[in-house]
């Protein structure tokens, strides 16, 4: 295994260092790449990986599972995101998961710009999880709501998606 530029060392040792003082729960997966749990108000938590390449640092963050239906409305949604996110992208893999990508140059690379890097991933991750569950996922979002009422189930996290609850009628309905 070759040892790293000093450029790159450098930038190692200032995620590092930007990392310990998030107070965030973070590990190094290797020598050049880090792994930190985001908390959020909407999404639980993101999962965001920094790996510090030869010429850049790399962001990449798991947002949503391939969508399982409406999926020109997901991708336009996403696309018409991107003009307005700076410095990152929605993306999807292979499968067609949804994630957060951004490259930082190495020379860009300081505690203040990781920082703020892990800050704008967490607010697009944030801010974007219910419209995304709602354009990708609305039948089983109903779906669990005729489910839960039928069982008499909490429906507490589903009170972003009230919209999409099945109609009323004269049923009594679980809220706890």
């Amino acid at each position: 295994m070759s040892r790293p530029s000093a450029t790159k060392q450098h930038a190692i040792d200032i995620v590092r260092a930007a990392l310990d003082d998030t107070g965030l729960d973070w590990r190094e997966e290797a020598a050049d790449r880090f792994t930190v749990d985001l908390p959020g108000q909407y999404k639980r938590h993101t999962v965001t990986t920094l790996r510090v390449g030869e010429h850049s640092l790399q962001v990449s963050s798991f947002v949503v599972r391939h969508p399982d239906e409406n999926h020109a409305g997901v991708h336009r949604w996403m696309l018409e995101r991107n003009a307005r996110l700076g410095g990152l992208a929605f993306t999807i893999d292979p499968v067609g998961d949804v994630y957060l990508i951004g490259r930082l140059p190495l020379s860009a690379v300081s505690e203040d710009e990781v920082d703020a890097l892990l800050g704008q991933v967490l607010h697009a991750a944030d801010s974007s999880f219910n419209t995304l569950l709602e354009l990708g996922f609305s039948t089983a979002i109903r779906a669990e709501w005729e489910w839960r009422l039928s069982r008499g189930e909490p429906t507490d996290n589903l009170a972003a998606f009230e919209h999409l609850r099945p109609p009323r009628g004269d049923e009594e309905h679980a809220t706890g």
